[in-house]
């Protein structure tokens, strides 16, 4: 062995002592059961868990694009693993996911989507590991910071221009019907809030009495709107949806209806197929999320409290409302973030 390559073997030693002792990690042995965490073996690198509500949906791969891409831009200093369950309503894969991932020894610390935010906040209770929570905050000690959207804020702004398109539109009694998520999900309460505030604060009419829950899937959706078409024969000025499948779903299920053929459909995330279907005139707008920005910010985030810096509570990935004005500009931006 030749005496560089002993000099390299002896630096690389002293510098993992080095980290060490800084309190940058170590790795983490396979039979390892405590919650202590340890950086990667690869490099010293952190390793980081991401469970999302699920990879079943467009939104969610902009997310998991997001992250990914931090992890591959700062690859000396952090790997992740992106997982979710099948659905947004698979409880028990999801509460499976996180008391794997918190057991296993193998973290430095785990981004959570909470599908039930009660239920995430027992499962990380006690644990010693950093906890981001992204797109829905849940409270718990050992969460550091919320990454994602202000969801009530966002809500609002799209109630507001809804508002104004339906006016627009020639409709003057303004009514508004929600589609919708899963009930007692806090983003979607949250969401619901907003919407009825920009409503209201716009000179609007939310019905809140005749909110359909449609736990965001876009076939009880349609089933959702034909209830409120039998119900409201008139039209309704403004259907608001919980998620862009949902508006979609629930814009084909009024085609042909002469009494919703200018109701004003909005839908949340504002992703690639709503943009085109803004285009298409198949839905009107959405409020959207930056569901990219807010992958890479989680990721960001982690790593700055792994690596012992103070980090704001609420960190913001931002909101913009989608409109056949700027639906274009939106999808050539979102064209480049999928992978």
């Amino acid at each position: 062995m030749n005496k560089k390559r002993v000099l390299a073997m002896l630096l690389a030693g002293a510098m993992a002592l080095s980290m060490t002792a800084c309190g940058g990690g170590s790795a983490s042995s396979g039979d390892d059961s405590s919650n202590d965490g340890g950086a990667s073996a690869s490099g010293g690198s952190y390793k980081v868990s991401v469970i999302l509500k699920t990879l079943a949906a467009e939104y969610w791969q902009y997310v998991k694009s997001g992250a990914e891409d931090y992890a591959t831009e700062h690859s000396d200093k952090v790997t992740v693993e992106v997982k979710g369950p099948s659905s947004e309503t698979a409880f028990d894969e999801m509460q499976n996911m996180i008391e794997t991932d918190l057991s296993s020894g193998s973290y430095d610390g785990v981004i959570i989507s909470p599908l039930q935010s009660d239920t995430a906040a027992q499962l990380v209770s006690g644990t010693k590991l950093p906890i981001v929570a992204i797109d829905t905050n849940f409270t718990a000690p050992e969460v550091k910071s919320f990454v994602g959207t202000g969801n009530e804020a966002a809500a609002k702004k799209g109630g507001e221009a809804a508002v104004e398109a339906a006016k627009a539109a020639g409709w003057t009694d303004i009514k508004c019907i929600e589609i919708a998520g899963v009930q007692g999900d806090q983003t979607n309460t949250a969401r619901m809030n907003g919407y009825k505030a920009g409503v209201e604060e716009a000179g609007g009419t939310f019905l809140s009495d005749e909110v359909q829950y449609a736990d965001a899937t876009a076939d009880r959706a349609t089933t959702a709107m034909e209830a409120i078409m039998q119900t409201h024969p008139e039209g309704i000025a403004i259907i608001c949806a919980n998620n862009d499948d949902m508006a979609m779903a629930a814009a084909r299920a009024a085609q042909g209806h002469d009494a919703y053929k200018n109701t004003i459909f909005l839908g949340f995330n504002g992703d690639r197929a709503a943009c085109e279907a803004i285009l298409a005139g198949q839905m009107t707008m959405s409020v959207a999320q930056m569901a990219y920005e807010m992958g890479y910010k989680a990721v960001e985030t982690m790593v700055q409290v792994l690596d012992g810096e103070t980090v704001d509570e609420f960190v913001d990935s931002g909101s913009d409302v989608v409109t056949p004005d700027n639906a274009q500009e939106r999808l050539d931006t979102l064209k480049t973030q999928l992978h």
